[in-house]
């Protein structure tokens, strides 16, 4: 996967952590700058460490399932593609927001389950995983803040373009692998 694919990748994976962020930047008037780099930490962190997970689990049964890479690959991504669209447009829980450590790790999580499976395509696709992992947690990092400190200014945009501009993202990286 060329590193121009794996921007891509970053970006749509980050699309949660944004959300996220984005949400508690709406509810967060004291100590911005604080909050905005835990959330952006954590998110960042778990979604750099899940495809390294993801990676070294797949390389267990690597042997198995490599003829079928290719195949995997496109319906991982196909999954998560259309997995981001159809939630976008489900109703959303309204939840009182919390940032406590328990709260960082459990979002941490949540936002980052979908790069476990990324990181399963990389490992298909034979990439070495440090340099997208890196990438892959600095995108979160950076797009965390994003979503955070526009949170407050955007007060009325709806998180299901973001949602679904990410669902839309991994359906042409799995396209991308099909047709290439």
């Amino acid at each position: 996967m060329s590193y121009f694919s794996i921007i891509i990748l970053a970006i749509a994976l980050s699309i949660d952590a944004c959300v996220v962020s984005f949400s508690y930047g709406l509810k967060y008037d004291k100590e911005r700058l604080k909050n905005a780099l835990l959330l952006s930490s954590f998110t960042g962190a778990f979604q750099g460490l899940m495809p390294v997970i993801g990676y070294f689990l797949t390389g267990f049964v690597r042997e198995y399932i490599y003829p079928y890479a290719d195949l995997i690959v496109f319906l991982i991504f196909s999954y998560l593609g259309l997995k981001f669209i159809v939630e976008a447009f489900q109703p959303k829980e309204e939840k009182s927001l919390c940032i406590d450590l328990k709260c960082l790790l459990l979002i941490g999580i949540a936002t980052s389950i979908d790069a476990f499976s990324a990181g399963i395509s990389l490992s298909l696709y034979g990439n070495l995983i440090l340099k997208p992992a890196f990438l892959i947690a600095v995108v979160t990092f950076i797009n965390s803040n994003i979503g955070f400190f526009t949170g407050g200014k955007l007060k009325n945009m709806p998180s299901r373009n973001l949602e679904i501009t990410a669902g839309v993202l991994l359906l042409i990286l799995a396209l991308k692998v099909v047709i290439f």
